[in-house]
């Protein structure tokens, strides 16, 4: 049975879309590498990412921006950056391996959750690695328009540098305003 792991991006983020990707690997990939994305240095995550899109059998990169995010909630705005990815394979999967411990059905698909599954199966690491590399390559780009929240550094999550920024320059278009950001207090989800 043809299998694809699926992972997320960016979800505990202030700024920014929520990324996902999912990946098919054929039978024997490997690479000595290949982790969990946060395990991983970023200079080599993205030599990971070359390898991974070009020996994987299927791979997909897909997002929803913060509109979606604030309109569904980030919960369900991740479920579906999962299912516009897995809807953009050009094989078709017969299971879903899905990072967690929630998945929203997708369509005809059988799924299984891990928690931590990115720590233990290849290819839920390999759409953990596409999902971080291509969010964190649209923060670099989006940190040239607004330089004030180094986003080219902290990627849009909480830092306390994003924080004073955000209290010093206020919120802008690319801020999750259903976070109920604060800099003087705790972010509510």
């Amino acid at each position: 049975m043809i299998e694809a792991g699926c992972d997320e991006a960016g979800r505990g983020c202030y700024a920014g879309p929520v990324f996902a990707a999912a990946v098919i690997l054929p039978k024997h990939f490997e690479h000595p590498l290949l982790n969990d994305s946060k395990q991983v240095k970023e200079e080599n995550r993205s030599i990971l990412r070359t390898y991974i899109e070009n020996h994987a059998t299927a791979w997909a990169v897909a997002q929803c921006d913060v509109e979606e995010i604030d309109r569904l909630n980030i919960l369900k705005a991740s479920m579906l950056a999962m299912h516009k990815a897995i809807g953009a394979l050009k094989t078709k999967a017969g299971l879903l391996l899905i990072d967690g411990n929630r998945f929203t059905k997708y369509p005809q698909t059988p799924h299984r959750c891990f928690v931590k599954g990115d720590g233990r199966f290849m290819s839920i690491a390999a759409a953990s690695i596409l999902a971080k590399t291509h969010r964190d390559e649209w923060m670099h780009q989006l940190h040239e328009s607004f330089p004030q929240y180094n986003w080219k550094q902290n990627k849009g999550y909480g830092t306390e540098e994003h924080r004073n920024a955000i209290q010093h320059h206020g919120l802008c278009i690319h801020h999750r305003r259903s976070f109920k950001i604060g800099w003087n207090q705790e972010v509510i989800f």
